[in-house]
């Protein structure tokens, strides 16, 4: 498996901090800051869709 490389973590005011990070795999995670070798994993391209419907607020309760 190759390499995680986190980004800094995204804090929202009173809940969790988030890491998000990928591989040259072209893989994508993301964890709880802190608890990095517990992920979930998935393409770069549902990453991404996932960060723009949270920001579109159609899943802002994930945050």
């Amino acid at each position: 498996m190759a390499e995680i490389q986190w980004q800094d973590p995204f804090c929202a005011e009173g809940n969790n901090c988030f890491r998000i990070g990928t591989d040259t795999d072209g893989n994508s995670y993301i964890a709880i800051n802190g608890e990095e070798d517990r992920y979930l994993t998935d393409s770069h391209e549902a990453l991404r869709t996932m960060i723009r419907d949270i920001k579109a607020g159609k899943a802002d309760h994930l945050l």
